[in-house]
């Protein structure tokens, strides 16, 4: 039985460093949004349809070798709350792992513009993502969706059982981590580290 985190928030908010922080305290595998979008970009072309459809299969085929060879995994998700399709998206994915007896856990992440902002140029995200180096680029797109999105849910909108929101402006990734993990009485596996995060 493989368990499934989703980490969900807009763009810079901290995804990736609090997932690596419940990565390397439960010993789960992790899959950034940015891993299938990387990839697919290098190979087809930034935003072209061989470019999308190699990423939705990426993503796709992960969370069927996941529950297949029940590996719990943690996932980043940029997801447009108006957007009917994106409930339909992640209610899917839910219903994958719990219908092969893992659990589903949404955690979404808030944090101001200026926060946001002041993220989005950090040394650690310019590494681990390519397409963030064009930081004019970058910011330009984070003010756009910011502004033709709504990146987080409504006051007391929760769209899954095991939905939590956290607003982590002021909160480190290890301490949004703790909170997570308490939450939701999540127990770290035993696992050698190349297991759940060899390369990185």
């Amino acid at each position: 039985m493989a368990n499934l985190i989703v980490v969900c928030g807009p763009q810079a908010v901290g995804k990736m460093t609090v997932a690596e922080s419940l990565r390397d305290k439960l010993k789960y595998n992790m899959m950034m949004n940015h891993d299938s979008i990387e990839m697919s970009d290098k190979i087809f072309g930034f935003g072209t349809l061989a470019q999308k459809e190699f990423n939705a299969i990426f993503r796709e085929e992960v969370f069927a070798l996941a529950v297949k060879h029940n590996v719990d995994l943690i996932f980043t998700y940029v997801c447009a709350f108006e957007v009917p399709q994106e409930r339909e998206y992640l209610t899917s994915l839910a219903d994958l792992f719990k219908n092969a007896g893992g659990e589903f856990y949404f955690v979404e992440l808030s944090a101001d513009l200026e926060t946001r902002l002041a993220r989005n140029e950090t040394p650690h995200r310019m590494e681990r993502k390519a397409s963030k180096r064009d930081v004019v680029w970058s910011k330009a797109n984070l003010l756009k969706d910011a502004s033709n999105h709504r990146l987080n849910s409504k006051e007391g909108e929760a769209w899954f059982e095991n939905h939590i929101k956290i607003d982590n402006t002021n909160l480190l990734p290890d301490e949004v981590a703790e909170i997570i993990i308490k939450q939701y009485k999540l127990v770290a596996n035993e696992k050698e580290e190349k297991e759940y995060r060899f390369g990185v």
